[in-house]
């Protein structure tokens, strides 16, 4: 089932939620909207569904108009952030409905039903109710409802957000095998960079109601075209200092300017840059000769035992600037403590002033 989005539009009481969003859904394809709140994902998400008639534009499901097609032709599921499943019907009876809806015979029933429960681990619950579930289990169990059909369009709208860390780890890894496996288009929203690279597929960067970026995984996260498209696909958002390009070299605001331009640098326009270096790109300990050095005054250490936060004040004679450090294991340090952070300058992605992308490193 493909799915078009041709210059949509979408405003509610006069509030622009979506504008302007172009977007070509193959058969089979899968399509991580990654934004933050208030990006317009379930605005979207509700238009890709037909459950709401674009303002402007077009959303069309294999040609036609999605609204206009009767609900029972839709063929689409929608997997909601809650736990949406028929209190009052087994496991077994929620998986089924969606199919007894569709005039799917009996037998054929059973045998989907016992598939989907298989692949999502929730067989021995088939006899239970919701209430009688875990979280993860009931999540399980509307993923598997949606997915019961076999083939159409799947919409996923933040479907582990209120799942605990562990369960959202083991489900993430669990629908990418399943994505794969799957004759579904899907659309897989999301607010959690990590959680778009994990499930992979196509890119589209949301934020405030626009399409900033869109293209495969890796590629969005390598290659942000703008300033705003790299923060919103780092966790923590990237670091960001200024500095200058010019016949004498370069240099990075605080660290020692130095002759020797980057091989990724060279060739771009000259003058001043902002340029970017993602947390765990930044190092307490020098490995090469031409790493920047940049001195800086700790603020706080966020310890989550496999992993540390370090926020550090970087000092400059012009101004202070926040940068946060991911690094591995536990690593105390005092608020006020003095630190030398070290960037190797091939990590550092280049925008200009208007904050369009430059160069990115190995690019």
């Amino acid at each position: 089932m493909s799915l078009q989005l041709q210059g949509v539009a979408r405003r509610v009481d006069g509030v622009t939620c979506v504008r302007d969003i172009d977007l070509d859904l193959e058969d089979g394809s899968l399509t991580v909207l990654l934004g933050p709140i208030g990006a317009g994902k379930t605005s979207l998400l509700r238009v890709m569904a037909g459950l709401d008639a674009p303002s402007e534009g077009r959303a069309l499901l294999d040609g036609e108009r999605v609204h206009r097609v009767p609900p029972r032709r839709r063929r689409v599921g929608f997997v909601h952030q809650a736990f949406v499943n028929y209190p009052n019907r087994s496991v077994r009876q929620n998986l089924a409905a969606p199919l007894e809806r569709s005039g799917v015979d009996a037998r054929r029933v059973q045998e989907r039903v016992e598939d989907v429960a298989r692949l999502l681990r929730i067989e021995p619950f088939l006899d239970r109710k919701p209430a009688e579930l875990s979280g993860g289990q009931q999540q399980r169990t509307a993923l598997a409802r949606a997915l019961a059909r076999g083939e159409g369009l799947l919409l996923l709208d933040e479907p582990l957000v209120n799942l605990d860390y562990k369960l959202r780890e083991e489900l993430r890894f669990e629908l990418r095998a399943i994505f794969e496996r799957g004759t579904h288009t899907i659309v897989y929203a999301t607010s959690d960079p990590s959680e778009a690279l994990a499930i992979g597929g196509t890119t589209a960067v949301l934020d405030r109601g626009r399409l900033l970026q869109q293209g495969p995984a890796l590629a969005v996260y390598r290659e942000p075209a703008t300033r705003r498209v790299a923060d919103l696909t780092s966790v923590p958002s990237m670091n960001w200092t200024t500095g200058r390009l010019d016949a004498h070299g370069w240099s990075v605001e605080g660290a020692a300017p130095s002759p020797r331009v980057p091989a990724h640098l060279t060739g771009i326009p000259g003058g001043e840059l902002r340029f970017g270096v993602r947390p765990h790109q930044a190092t307490l300990e020098r490995r090469s000769a031409s790493d920047l050095q940049l001195e800086g005054r700790v603020s706080l250490a966020e310890l989550s035992g496999s992993e540390t936060f370090l926020h550090v004040d970087l000092e400059s004679t012009a101004r202070r600037r926040a940068w946060v450090l991911h690094r591995p294991g536990t690593e105390p340090h005092e608020p006020g403590e003095t630190v030398s952070l070290f960037v190797d300058p091939a990590h550092l992605h280049a925008f200009d002033p208007a904050g369009r992308l430059l160069a990115a490193p190995g690019s």
